[in-house]
């Protein structure tokens, strides 16, 4: 939920992923959080990552490429990235995947739709709970989890290298949910926000990665690390 202001607040079409991944990226509620849908062409095998809304969008989707969800992921538990959980839960029997840190969270969606004034969704169990070092497996792929607190306690980033398991992709692909965004980073000033966190997660893990990786953010278009490196105001030594 949310990005400082001045970002840009729709998706475009992600960077060119390769032959070895599906991946369609739509934006969903009203505050537009990007939904990855991340599958594997031979298998049929799908990753759903922050489904906050509008499930009947995702699932046409997945009929279209004729996916199977295996996991379903939350980058964080603000109630735009989350609001669909149990319906897609419901729908594919996949198991729900968020940080420890992030579960107070998300048992306040009565809390945080009072915020914004909407009427809470339904929530699911979280059947595995991530953390730093842990893979999150579909298919041939293996992403990998970075813990990236900052907008909330629990915030996680999943890393795919370009040997992503057992598929080598053109480049490396990031899907930062709102910790970094194009020309911004994740605001913090929400519970649980705090901007000396978000700074670590940035400087000390997520510009340790290659130049070339694409970064797929919760809300507006993607970019690169290279491209956040040089231009980001937030990126800059000070």
């Amino acid at each position: 939920m949310l990005y400082w202001p001045g970002m840009h607040a729709s998706a475009t079409n992600p960077r060119a992923s390769g032959p070895a991944l599906i991946h369609e990226v739509i934006p969903v509620g009203w505050l537009q959080c990007n939904c990855s849908i991340i599958g594997d062409p031979e298998t049929r095998e799908a990753l759903v990552l922050d489904p906050g809304d509008e499930v009947d969008r995702i699932e046409e989707i997945l009929k279209r490429h004729h996916l199977k969800v295996k996991a379903i992921v939350s980058t964080h538990a603000h109630i735009d990235h989350v609001g669909g959980l149990k319906k897609l839960h419901d729908l594919t029997g996949a198991p729900v995947m968020m940080h420890a840190d992030d579960l107070q969270l998300y048992r306040a969606l009565d809390m945080q739709a009072a915020w914004i004034g909407m009427r809470p969704p339904e929530q699911t169990e979280v059947h595995q709970l991530l953390k730093e070092g842990d893979s999150v497996r579909w298919g041939p792929f293996e992403a990998q989890v970075l813990h990236t607190p900052g907008h909330t306690p629990g915030s996680v980033s999943l890393f795919l290298p370009r040997e992503a398991g057992r598929v080598t992709l053109k480049v490396p692909h990031l899907f930062a949910g709102d910790t970094l965004f194009a020309g911004s980073i994740g605001r913090t000033d929400l519970w649980g926000g705090s901007f000396d966190e978000i700074l670590r997660s940035l400087q000390g893990k997520l510009l340790l990665l290659p130049d070339e990786t694409v970064v797929h953010p919760g809300h507006g278009p993607a970019t690169t690390i290279g491209e956040e490196r040089e231009s980001n105001p937030f990126l800059q030594p000070q």
